[in-house]
């Protein structure tokens, strides 16, 4: 579905990045995987099928800082002349309750969360104009539209994550652009397991499928995104929530 696709994942070290990055590559595309630790990657790339290895291009880079991503673009310009498809996934989250909420933690999340992706989207959106073709996949969450007890500053970055990925559509799609946000439920990654088990109890008990995601579950609507199979599609949040939400 993405063969010679040339693709950029951030926050791939782990979780939903990692399993976006597997079956990128397990469905033909070249991609580049964001950490920001060398070596993160490594043992996990060993493990899969040379088939898929050899298509992966582990990237050391702060996504916060818009020199080090011009510099990455650069790389992927120089030695593919294109890029095809960008995710805006890398994100932190601090679950606080309104009367214990640090500052410093909503600055860390709004520069994570938004501010980032706003950049980047207007750093590879200036590549993709020229080739008048692209997709730009943000990972938003169901919180961003329906919020959560714990999570209003976590949930005003996804929100505005949400908002700004309509924005970006309206504006990018004269030039062939599709700009789409996948906003997962509950998802079975490393950061759930230092949730506190009452409030994944809770929360599974809202899950109308009656279980978390999978990140591959978000890798596989990433795919969709990727893919020309969505070449007519823009502007839309797609809920990856096991009907959480309706």
């Amino acid at each position: 579905m993405l063969k010679g696709k040339i693709c950029f994942v951030s926050g791939a070290s782990r979780g939903i990045g990692r399993e976006i990055v597997k079956e990128f590559v397990a469905n033909n595309a070249i991609v580049y995987a964001n950490i920001r630790t060398i070596g993160a990657l490594d043992t996990w790339i060993n493990e899969l099928p040379s088939s898929m290895s050899v298509n992966i291009r582990p990237i050391v880079l702060d996504i916060c800082d818009s020199q080090a991503v011009k510099d990455a673009l650069l790389r992927i310009k120089r030695e593919h002349g294109r890029i095809d498809v960008w995710v805006n996934n890398a994100a932190i989250a601090y679950n606080e309750a309104i009367g214990m909420i640090s500052q410093d933690h909503v600055r860390q999340m709004f520069e994570t969360n938004v501010f980032a992706v706003i950049e980047n989207i207007q750093l590879v959106s200036r590549l993709m104009i020229r080739q008048k073709a692209g997709s730009i996949i943000n990972i938003s969450s169901i919180v961003g539209v329906k919020g959560d007890a714990g999570q209003m500053a976590y949930s005003a970055t996804k929100g505005a994550v949400i908002a700004l990925t309509k924005s970006a559509a309206k504006e990018l799609a004269p030039y062939q652009i599709r700009v789409n946000s996948i906003a997962p439920g509950l998802t079975k990654t490393d950061l759930m397991h230092e949730t506190a088990s009452s409030f994944l109890e809770k929360r599974i008990s809202n899950i109308g499928m009656g279980r978390v995601a999978e990140p591959k579950d978000i890798a596989n609507a990433c795919l969709f995104f990727a893919s020309n199979l969505s070449e007519y599609v823009t502007g839309q949040i797609l809920g990856v929530d096991g009907a959480s939400i309706i």
